[in-house]
């Protein structure tokens, strides 16, 4: 791979497509690339006044709109690291993470800055409503003079009005740090992914040449996973921006409702999306037909004639002018894949990581083996630590530009996440076969994927419920699309204090509620189930986690 500035590869875009629409919210505001352009340059005068300095951190916490973008990448194209974080995260998480990261700004959206103290934040300088990019605290206050004059040294600075030759920005190196994108949110649980920008222009590159090169300027995309994590924010606007394409933001949860009226209305030229809303899809829309139709479609060339009209019917479902659609984030519902692939359907499922920036394996749609997540991306190499790597699962191990550089303030993390020669430990299980397609055959890490394609670690919501009283342990796993918490109730306890079964067991599910409240809200415990006795353990004493998961 020769690697080239993503820095330089965004100035490019903005001077060639200066009257290209850019950044829509959906059926709200549209930026074209001149209007980011000049927001951006806004913005770099204030980075300077304030005395940021390359290098130096910035958080940005917001659901998904325009200005996200803008101010992402304000922070690169100034030379700072941009530190996205998931705005659904609760303020003693954010906290946590903005000092973690060092971060000197802050871009917040008004409704989470409500619930947020700055005095829990000490290290911050700026504090800036994103919304409007006006200024909500400054340290010291002077700081709020800058953004108060903005417009007046703005004008100063171009005094011939800004164009595209004004454009400069930051000349990035291939392992210099870009992003610090952090797994979950939780003190003792969040590792700060620190990803390089060589990272990200493999990605950009892998999308360019291998999976998308028919996207061009002026195409459109539909984002509606969480820019804050990788998936969304590289395949859904970073690889747009350099392209010259049109971001569509949702900016409001992505029910499959309102995914589908976008779809109907913007026709995007490329889907990425998790699995659950394409199963959703099926399920409502397509499963009763083919549940009411089995027998018809058991007789040849009838079943082609009924399978043409299904395929016509998803396809207009999403628009009518994609390419594909790609899935990552969770496994592909077996049932719904194999009736896709029949169909002929153009979808295909990748798998990536956010220590990967995010992609490891794809396929194109017309090369999809049902079941696999496709052989190693562009520059990308995968290998099995099996002794029969096409029989016998072993751990996935990665190699190539996308690997992370480590976690941030984290070595013994860092350490215990490589091999001894280099490749990165991904915690996930799987076979290759004869071809090079990887094919998982398990997380041994315990991710659940949210409904929007957010990561829910579920030992962080256990270290919330075996805080109450009388919870020995808890385990929670994906139940039917929710989120279940099997509990073992400290029984003999309880017995000891005069309570019965029944009466410990409703005392315990009262606590729900107040369970829930500490929770983000892509995270809520939907129910409790108890378990009669102890979770069964491995020897390490931890529990055995894949006894319990449930399809």
């Amino acid at each position: 791979m020769e690697f080239q500035s993503i820095n330089k590869l965004l100035e490019k875009s903005f001077k060639e497509n200066w009257d290209t629409p850019a950044l829509s919210n959906y059926q709200g505001v549209t930026l074209f690339y001149r209007d980011v352009a000049r927001r951006i340059a806004k913005l770099h005068i204030a980075f300077e006044k304030c005395g940021l300095a390359k290098g130096d951190k910035v958080a940005i916490c917001s659901r998904n709109q325009a200005n996200w973008g803008v101010c992402f990448l304000a922070t690169m194209t100034y030379g700072a690291v941009a530190v996205p974080l998931l705005h659904e995260f609760k303020p003693g998480n954010i906290h946590h993470l903005v000092n973690h990261s060092d971060a000197k700004v802050l871009f917040v959206d008004e409704l989470i800055w409500e619930n947020l103290s700055i005095e829990d934040m000490p290290d911050l300088h700026v504090v800036v409503q994103i919304n409007t990019l006006t200024l909500l605290f400054a340290r010291p206050a002077e700081l709020s003079d800058i953004r108060e004059h903005l417009n007046e040294s703005f004008g100063r600075k171009y005094p011939e009005a800004f164009s595209a030759s004004d454009i400069s920005y930051y000349e990035d190196s291939a392992d210099e740090l870009a992003v610090i994108n952090y797994t979950s949110g939780t003190s003792g649980f969040s590792k700060g992914v620190m990803l390089p920008y060589r990272a990200l222009y493999s990605n950009i590159e892998f999308a360019h040449v291998q999976a998308e090169p028919q996207l061009k300027r002026g195409m459109k995309v539909v984002s509606m996973l969480p820019s804050a994590h990788m998936y969304g924010m590289m395949f859904e606007f970073l690889f747009e921006m350099v392209t010259g394409m049109h971001v569509h933001f949702l900016t409001r949860v992505p029910s499959p409702k309102v995914i589908l009226k976008a779809f109907s209305e913007i026709h995007p030229d490329i889907i990425i999306a998790v699995p659950l809303i394409i199963e959703k899809v099926y399920k409502s829309k397509l499963k009763p037909i083919i549940d009411r139709n089995k027998f018809v479609m058991s007789i040849p060339l009838i079943d082609k004639v009924i399978e043409k009209r299904f395929y016509n019917e998803l396809t207009t479902t999403f628009g009518g002018a994609f390419e594909e659609i790609i899935l990552g984030g969770a496994a592909f519902n077996p049932e719904v894949e194999k009736f896709f692939n029949r169909i002929g359907f153009h979808y295909t499922v990748g798998y990536g990581m956010t220590e990967c920036a995010p992609i490891i394996c794809y396929s194109h749609w017309d090369k999809v083996k049902i079941g696999s997540c496709g052989p190693a991306a562009l520059n990308m190499q995968v290998k099995i630590d099996s002794d029969d790597p096409v029989n016998i699962p072993g751990e996935v191990l990665v190699k190539g530009p996308n690997v992370f550089l480590g976690y941030f303030k984290n070595e013994q993390a860092t350490e215990a996440a490589f091999t001894d020669d280099g490749w990165f430990k991904t915690g996930d299980m799987g076979v290759i076969d004869q071809d090079g397609y990887l094919f998982l055959r398990g997380r041994s890490k315990c991710m659940i994927l949210g409904p929007s394609g957010q990561n829910i670690y579920p030992e962080e919501l256990e270290a919330v419920i075996n805080n109450y009283n009388y919870v020995v342990e808890s385990l929670v796993i994906e139940d039917n699309g929710g989120l279940t918490a099997l509990i073992y109730p400290d029984y003999h306890q309880a017995d000891l204090d005069g309570i019965t079964r029944r009466a410990l067991e409703e005392r315990i599910e009262k606590a729900l509620p107040a369970i829930n409240a500490e929770l983000p809200n892509y995270a809520q415990i939907k129910k409790l189930e108890f378990m009669p006795e102890d979770f069964e353990r491995t020897p390490k004493k931890s529990i055995k986690r894949y006894l319990y998961q449930r399809t």
